[in-house]
């Protein structure tokens, strides 16, 4: 199995798979802090802008790592109705965990971006990524936060994701690429040859070139 080098070898091959676009008013929407990276190298090689969005995954009562869905900075929600269900989650445990993943968004888009104005999306190409997608809970509320702006096209551009999710979110959003889509999909981390922890310094210090 070919394994990429690193985050910024998975950027530059997506950033391949994107070149038709180049020349668009178009911004990449990187979710941090891995996406933040491979998010920079496709904006650079293709001189788009480059911001990010914080998306915060809501884990279930019994255990907070497991997700339930997720929820994007303007209140979008994606929930797992199945497990929900499963689960007997109620709605107000929902309403309450939403309410406080909110608070810690706003204090992670402040530590990153300062009081920087989020860019406006509306007739833009907006491109979605990350460093590999797991269950997809982030990036399903993040689409629905980029198509509440009214863009003009949005895409998900990801290094590696289980075929499962492209074929849900195919039906979602303009264009998928998944230069990896595998089944059955384990950990994101086996497919990178240094897929060492992105630090909050790396992710300002990117921002800040934009």
């Amino acid at each position: 199995m070919d394994l990429f080098k690193d985050r910024i070898d998975a950027g530059k091959q997506l950033a391949e798979k994107l070149q038709k676009h180049k020349g668009k008013d178009a911004i990449v929407l990187a979710i941090p802090r891995g996406g933040i990276i491979v998010g920079d190298e496709i904006a650079k090689s293709l001189s788009f802008g480059l911001d990010i969005i914080v998306p915060r995954k809501i884990g279930s009562p019994q255990d907070p790592e497991f997700a339930i869905g997720a929820v994007a900075p303007d209140g979008s929600i994606s929930l797992d109705e199945d497990t929900v269900k499963t689960y007997g989650i109620s709605e107000a445990y929902t309403k309450s965990k939403v309410k406080e993943e909110l608070q810690e968004i706003k204090r992670r888009m402040e530590i990153y971006r300062g009081n920087k104005p989020f860019p406006k999306l509306e007739n833009k190409v907006v491109i979605i990524t990350d460093d590999g997608v797991a269950t997809g809970n982030t990036i399903l509320a993040s689409i629905e936060f980029v198509k509440n702006q009214k863009p003009s096209k949005t895409i998900v551009a990801v290094p590696v994701a289980p075929s499962g999710f492209i074929a849900i979110v195919s039906s979602m959003v303009d264009e998928v690429i998944s230069l990896k889509t595998l089944e059955p999909f384990y950990a994101i981390s086996m497919h990178y040859e240094n897929f060492e922890q992105t630090t909050d310094e790396e992710v300002i210090s990117i921002l800040k070139n934009y």
